[in-house]
C-alpha cells in the first residue's frame, strides 16, 4: 500500500514538475504553440485545397458522364419523337431514356396535334415535375439563341445543382434541335456526397495526427534546444548562490556551445576575480585584528597613565599646573577615544570573520534597558515606557551594546527626552528609541549604519568613530533581528529594534569579552563615555 502512496505521489511530482515547465510565459510552451499553429495553418491549408480539388474533380467527372449519357438519349430517342408526339410516347420514351447506365429521372415536355402541352414522366404521377426544375434553367432552355458562325444550333443544353431535402442534385435541360419535345434530367448526387464527406472526415483525422505530431516534433524540438538553456540557468543560479566553480559541460559546435563556453569563461574569471578580493579582504580584516591587538597593549600602559593623570585633575589638592591642565585632558580624552576605536575594531573583525557568537540567557527587557541606563547615568535624559515581564532569551551584553548606542546618539546628536519603549510582537519583541531634536536628513537616512559614516563633514573630530551603529547593527543580525532609522512625523528620530522572543537556534559559543567593557560595567562612567562616543 506504501508503495502504492509512493508511486502516486510521484507520479503527481512529475505532473505538477511537467505543467510548471509549461506554464504560460514559458519558451517551451510558446514553442509548442507556434509549432501547432504553424502545423495547423499547413495541415487545414493542404486539406482545404485537396478537398476543393477532389470535390470538384468528382463532381465534374459525376457530371460530365451524366450530361453526355442524357445529350446522347436526346439525341437517340427523343430526336426519333414526331414534332407533335402524344403523351403516351412521351411517357414510354422518357422511361426509355431513364434505362440509361447513369439511372436519371428524365421529364419529356412538347404539344400534341392539337396544341395541346403533354408531360412525359419516367417516375410516374409523383416522379420527376416540371416545378422541380428551377425557373432560371427553364427559362435558359427555352431561349432560342441566334445562329452564326461561333454558334450553329439555336438551343444549347443547360444545368445547375440543387438541393432538395438535404440531397444534392443535377439537373439538366435541352431541347430537340429541328423541332420536338423539351428534356430535363435530374441525377441524385448523394453517392457522390458520401464520398465527400467520407473524404473530408479523412481530411480532418489527418489534419489532427498532423497537428498532434507537430505538437510532440515541438516537444522535442523544445527539450532538445531548451535543455541546454536550462542547465544554463540553473548554473547561473548556482553561480548567483556563490558556488564559483560551477561550470558547464561543452558538446558540439553550435550556437548553444558557444554560449556555454561563454558561460565558462565568465565564471573562470569571476571565480579568480572574488578569490583575488577575498584574499585582500582577508588581508586587510587581518591587518585590523593584528593592528588592534599590537595597540592594545601601549594603549594598556597609555590608559593606566590617563586615569591616573584625571584622578590628579579631579583632586582637590590640584597637583596639575593650570598651564597645561588643558592638555591634559586632551590627553584623557583622545586616549579614551583611541581606546573606544580599538576595541570597535576589533570587535568589527569578529563579526567579519564570523567569530562572533552569542552567549543566551533569559532577560527581563525592562530591567536590562534600566540597568543600561543607569549605568551610564542617563536617568535624567531618558523617559522608559516598559512593562516588567517581558522576557526574552538573548545575549544580555550585546543587547547592552545596542541599546547604548541607539541611547546614547539620540542624547547626542537628537534631543531631550529621549523616550524608549517596549511592545510585544506575535513572535518578537519591539524596542523603539525616538528623541527629540531636528531628525536626520533624507541624504542621510540611507548610510546611517554604514561604517565610518558621519552625517556631518564639519564635525570629522568628533568625539565618535562611525561604527557605533554599525556595530548595533550587527549586533542585532546575529540575534536575528533588525534596526531600521526613520524620521517620526511629531518630530525627531525613531530607531527601532525588532528581535525574535528566542534566539536558542543560534549556536551558543561564549566569547570573551574585553576587558575594558566589564571594566567599563563596574564604572558607569567609562562605559557611558564609550557609547555615547558614537555617530549617528
Amino acid at each position: 500500500m506504501s508503495d502504492t502512496r509512493g508511486g502516486l505521489r510521484g507520479w503527481a511530482a512529475g505532473r505538477r514538475g511537467s505543467l510548471s515547465r509549461l506554464r504560460f510565459t514559458s519558451l517551451r510552451l510558446r514553442l509548442v504553440v507556434v509549432f501547432g499553429l504553424v502545423a495547423l495553418t499547413a495541415a487545414v491549408s493542404a486539406s482545404g485545397i485537396a478537398y476543393w480539388l477532389n470535390r470538384e474533380a468528382v463532381l465534374t467527372r459525376a457530371q460530365d458522364a451524366v450530361l453526355r449519357d442524357f445529350r446522347q438519349e436526346m439525341q437517340n430517342r427523343a430526336g426519333a419523337l414526331p414534332a407533335r408526339p402524344t403523351q403516351d410516347e412521351l411517357q414510354r420514351t422518357a422511361g426509355q431514356m431513364a434505362a440509361s447506365s447513369q439511372s436519371f429521372s428524365v421529364l419529356l415536355v412538347g404539344q400534341d396535334a392539337h396544341g395541346k402541352t403533354v408531360y412525359g414522366n419516367s417516375g410516374g404521377i409523383n416522379g420527376f415535375s416540371l416545378e422541380d426544375v428551377p425557373k432560371s434553367l427553364r427559362t435558359a432552355v427555352n431561349r432560342r439563341q441566334e445562329t452564326g458562325d461561333t454558334n450553329r444550333q439555336p438551343y444549347h443544353l443547360y444545368w445547375q445543382r440543387v438541393v432538395e431535402h438535404g440531397t444534392p442534385y443535377l439537373v439538366a435541360g435541352t431541347r430537340v434541335i429541328g423541332g420536338g419535345p423539351t428534356g430535363y434530367m435530374a441525377k441524385s448526387l448523394e453517392p457522390e456526397a458520401k464520398d465527400l464527406n467520407s473524404l473530408a472526415w479523412s481530411l480532418g483525422i489527418a489534419t489532427g495526427l498532423a497537428l498532434i505530431g507537430a505538437a510532440l516534433l515541438a516537444q522535442a524540438a523544445a527539450t532538445t534546444v531548451l535543455k541546454p538553456v536550462h542547465r544554463l540557468g540553473v548554473a547561473a543560479r548556482r553561480l548567483g548562490e556563490g558556488r564559483l566553480d560551477t561550470r558547464l559541460r561543452v558538446s558540439g559546435t553550435d550556437e548553444l556551445a558557444d554560449l556555454s563556453r561563454t558561460f565558462n569563461n565568465a565564471a573562470e574569471a569571476l571565480e579568480k576575480r572574488v578569490a583575488e578580493m577575498a584574499g585582500r579582504d582577508e588581508a586587510s580584516r587581518r591587518f585590523v585584528a593584528d593592528m588592534s591587538h599590537e595597540l592594545r597593549t601601549p594603549l594598556t600602559a597609555i590608559t593606566a597613565v590617563t586615569e591616573v593623570l584625571e584622578e590628579e585633575l579631579e583632586s582637590e589638592a590640584g597637583g596639575i599646573d593650570p598651564m597645561i591642565e588643558p592638555a591634559v585632558r586632551l590627553v584623557v580624552s583622545e586616549t579614551r577615544r583611541l581606546n573606544n576605536l580599538v576595541e570597535n575594531l576589533m570587535e568589527v573583525t569578529r563579526f567579519d570573520a564570523g567569530t562572533a557568537r552569542l552567549v543566551l540567557d533569559d532577560v527581563d527587557v525592562a530591567d536590562l534597558i534600566t540597568a543600561c541606563i543607569d549605568a551610564r547615568a542617563w536617568l535624567d535624559a531618558v523617559e522608559l515606557d516598559a512593562e516588567r515581564g517581558i522576557h526574552v532569551r538573548l545575549d544580555p551584553r550585546r543587547l547592552d551594546v545596542i541599546l547604548a548606542n541607539l541611547i546614547g546618539n539620540a542624547l547626542k546628536h537628537g534631543g531631550s527626552p529621549v523616550r524608549v519603549s517596549v511592545r510585544e510582537a506575535p513572535d518578537s519583541v519591539v524596542i523603539q528609541v525616538r528623541d527629540h531634536g531636528p531628525g536626520i536628513p533624507e541624504e542621510v537616512l540611507p548610510h546611517v549604519f554604514d561604517r565610518f559614516y558621519k552625517a556631518s563633514a564639519s564635525r570629522p573630530r568628533s568625539e565618535g568613530s562611525g561604527l557605533g551603529l554599525s556595530i548595533a547593527m550587527e549586533n542585532a543580525h546575529i540575534h536575528g533581528g533588525e534596526i531600521t532609522a526613520a524620521n517620526s512625523p511629531e518630530g525627531g528620530a525613531v530607531f527601532t529594534l525588532r528581535l525574535p522572543r528566542d534566539t536558542s537556534e543560534t549556536t551558543e559559543e561564549p566569547t570573551e569579552e574585553p576587558a575594558e567593557e566589564k571594566d567599563g560595567k563596574k564604572d558607569g562612567k567609562k562605559d557611558g563615555n564609550a557609547a555615547k562616543g558614537e555617530e549617528e
